[in-house]
This record gives C-alpha cells, sequence and structure tokens, in this order.
C-alpha cells in the first residue's frame, strides 16, 4: 500500500489552478472539474474560464452555473452503512447514506467514496474533498477493500482456488487480491477496485449467490464496535493515518 500524505492547510490567498480550486468547493475530483471548466459553465471575475490552469485565490469571484462558489472546510466521515441505504447523494426512491446525517452537515456537498450496493453494508468514507476520495479510490495506492461475505451455500475448495486466480467479468479477468473461507456459507474476500457488484457479480459466476455482504476494512481501517447508521468525524492526517497504517472504528 502506498503511503498518502496530507496536504497542508491551503492558504487561500495564495492562488493556486482553477480545477484544483474548484475541487476545494465541494465539486467532486480535480477531473470533474476540469469537465466543469472544459464545457463552458465556469467564469472567473465574468468571463468564461480558458481553462483548469489558471491561477485564481477567494479574492476573484469564481462562478459555476451563474452562481459565485467559494471553498468549504473539509470534512472526512466514517459510516457503517446499514442495508436498504444507497450510495448516493439524491435518490427519489430510497432514503441516501447523505440523508442519515443530521442536518448540520446540509451545504457541505458532502459525496460517498466509491459505493456499497443497497443490500450491502459496512464501512464507508464520506468527506467533500476530492483528491482525498481520489487517493483512496484509485488502484495506484493500493488500498484494498475487505468484505465479509456469506454465500448461499459452502464454497468448495476448486472454487476457492478459481477465484482466486480470477473471474471474467465484461471480457476483463477481475482478480481478487485474496479469497478466504472463514467457516461454513462465510467467507473473507480483499479486492482492488471494487467495480460496480464486483462480489456479487464474481460469485454468480462460480455458481453462488451473495446472501449477505459487509465491508469490513478499507485499507488498514478496520470496522469493529461503530453501529449500523451512525458515524464518526474525523481530521484528514488522522483518517490517512488510519487507513494507511491500521485503526478500529
Amino acid at each position: 500500500m502506498k503511503e498518502i500524505t496530507a496536504d497542508a492547510n491551503l492558504h487561500y490567498d495564495k492562488p493556486i489552478r482553477l480545477n484544483k480550486y474548484l475541487a476545494m468547493c465541494g465539486l467532486g475530483s480535480r477531473r470533474k472539474a476540469e469537465a466543469l471548466i472544459v464545457s463552458g459553465r465556469v467564469k472567473v471575475d465574468g468571463e468564461i474560464a480558458a481553462g483548469p490552469w489558471i491561477m485564481v485565490n477567494t479574492s476573484y469571484n469564481v462562478e459555476v452555473d451563474g452562481k459565485i462558489v467559494a471553498p468549504l472546510r473539509n470534512l472526512y466521515l466514517v459510516m457503517n452503512k446499514p442495508r436498504n441505504c444507497v450510495c448516493a447523494v439524491v435518490d427519489s426512491r430510497y432514503t441516501t447514506v447523505i440523508d442519515l446525517l443530521p442536518k448540520d452537515f446540509i451545504g457541505y456537498r458532502l459525496f460517498p467514496v466509491g459505493r456499497l450496493d443497497k443490500n450491502s453494508s459496512g464501512l464507508l468514507i464520506l468527506t467533500n474533498d476530492g483528491d482525498f476520495a481520489q487517493d483512496i479510490i484509485h488502484p495506484r495506492n493500493g488500498i484494498t477493500k475487505t468484505y465479509r461475505v456469506m454465500l448461499n451455500k459452502p464454497m468448495t475448495s476448486g472454487d476457492l482456488e478459481k477465484w482466486r486466480k480470477g473471474v471474467y467479468l465484461d471480457d476483463r479477468l477481475i482478480k481478487p487480491k485474496d479469497v478466504k473461507i472463514l467457516s461454513d456459507k462465510w467467507c473473507v474476500i480483499e479486492i482492488y477496485e471494487g467495480k460496480k457488484r464486483e462480489i456479487r457479480r464474481m460469485a454468480e459466476c462460480l455458481g453462488y449467490k451473495v446472501v449477505e455482504l459487509v465491508r469490513i476494512k478499507i485499507g488498514r481501517l478496520e470496522l469493529k464496535t461503530l453501529d449500523e447508521g451512525c458515524f464518526l468525524k474525523f481530521g484528514k492526517d488522522k483518517l490517512l493515518k488510519m487507513i494507511c497504517n491500521g485503526g478500529v472504528v
């Protein structure tokens, strides 16, 4: 796992690139910010921004879709996501992980880092820091996700070896970092990227169905006592240290 270091506190009077400034305003990652700029939706002092390389600070009027934006205080939450809840900011049909937060957090533009499907539970990070989210998600940093999984039937030793060697999904070999049998129908699976419904789909390819799926670790941060639906707030430095070096919630 690559060690990720936290940035020092940024001085907003010091000019920074426009895409980074927009990310600090809670508009997602720098890549998403660049897409906003390229689409012509961003203005600086009344002029359409020429590109993400423009240097700005809080003395400039930066607008997105006609609304002035300013850097937000970055927040970092760790939640034990319950089942029957979706990893989305807004959803017209289901309760979202954002809906579970107190009203004090409205306006901070928090979003889930990665996803757990509606029927899954466990560790989830929420933040408004797009760069931090990219560091956690991107495979280059080697931050794996570990899940405790209950299958509809005991896994055979032959299928265990097949799973360890990888399963083809969408014409691509998806190989977990490790798969271990705990007991009877329970196993532990550690994966790298976490594609949509990856574990459930791999299990189906081998003739199994996932009955229960709980994310128990992000990197070396482990879920132990945090109740479902509850969350804890951390500073960036401390959370990174727990993910990279070990910690329990």
